[in-house]
């Protein structure tokens, strides 16, 4: 008897995990998020609990997919991702208005009312307002070897990964622009530093001097593959067909908005890319916020949760601006 309840117990928890909103419910909402990874759960719970109605609309491909552990979020450290993803949202799920929908949000237009959403499953729904935590599409150099390491020893992040690489022997791929953030964070960790340049390849001679007093070398080769052992780094491949050891490669890669939404709403961009917000989140479009890394600079989960916590605080304050 004991086997059936917790059979049934599991079943219905795993049932409300996977997809609580149903067909049958209601299509309108105070507030639909798009993207229901750190940030926007981090904001349905806010909401959740200032009892708006709130539907997450999630495709299930968050950014850090690729890494098996999540550092630098305090009580989390070390977790794996989809661990703390995981219990973000059984727990944001518990608040009765806040419901969660496994399909992609394809396009979104505004409307009299406020906005209507269409995912990929042929729904339409109508919100008055929009959180925006759709992440971003990192673009893969044509690197043999790259995407299998990328998250694991193909790294982008000093705080997100760099003390588990401590003291050894690092590659920085990256353009000049971001050289001297990168290799000074990157010497703090380890006297073992190469950079190795992408794109354009012109240094300054102050930045050549700057380099050089911090024993960090510059190699110009182009590489070709990474040789690698479940993803962890052994050896880097150049095009001239010499090969090096390392142990750790920091990959400074363009990208993408994740989707198209938030350039079909109309939502200005910065110049490198990310949606712009005010302090408070909110974009270049009424009613629109925006959170996490698609909004940001710092990808990490406890600044995607931050702002997903921000972003969700000022729709509130927003509502209740209008109603009050």
């Amino acid at each position: 008897m004991l086997l059936i309840i917790f059979i049934s117990n599991f079943a219905s928890r795993h049932s409300r995990l996977t997809n609580k909103y149903t067909m049958q419910e209601n299509t309108d909402f105070d507030v639909i998020i798009i993207g229901g990874s750190y940030a926007g759960l981090s904001a349905a719970m806010s909401l959740g609990r200032s009892l708006r109605r709130v539907l997450i609309i999630d495709s299930g491909k968050p950014c850090n997919r690729y890494t098996p552990h999540s550092h630098n979020f305090i009580t989390h450290d070390g977790s794996a991702p989809g661990e703390i993803a995981t219990l973000a949202k059984e727990q944001v799920l518990k608040y009765d208005t806040v419901d969660f929908l496994s399909d992609t949000a394809e396009s979104s237009k505004k409307t009299e009312q406020g906005f209507e959403i269409h995912t990929a499953s042929g729904r339409t729904f109508h919100t008055r307002k929009i959180i925006l935590a759709t992440g971003i599409k990192d673009l893969f150099p044509d690197i043999k070897g790259f995407g299998a390491c990328w998250g694991k020893s193909v790294i982008h992040c000093p705080y997100c990964h760099g003390y588990e690489f401590r003291h050894k022997k690092t590659a920085i791929l990256c353009d000049s622009e971001r050289a001297l953030h990168l290799a000074g964070l990157i010497r703090n960790l380890t006297d073992s530093v190469t950079l190795i340049p992408s794109g354009d390849t012109t240094f300054s001679e102050e930045l050549r001097s700057k380099l050089e007093q911090n024993n960090i070398r510059i190699l110009p080769k182009k590489i070709q593959e990474i040789l690698h052992q479940d993803g962890q780094i052994s050896a880097l491949v150049f095009g001239d067909g010499t090969m090096e050891n390392f142990e750790a490669l920091y990959a400074g890669i363009p990208f993408v908005q994740h989707s198209a939404i938030p350039e079909q709403l109309g939502c200005v961009l910065t110049e490198a890319g990310h949606i712009k917000t005010d302090t408070l989140q909110q974009t270049s479009v009424q009613g629109v916020f925006a959170a996490g890394d698609c909004a940001g600079m710092m990808r990490s989960v406890a600044y995607a949760v931050s702002t997903g916590n921000i972003a969700g605080a000022m729709v509130n304050h927003q509502i209740v601006q209008e109603e009050f």
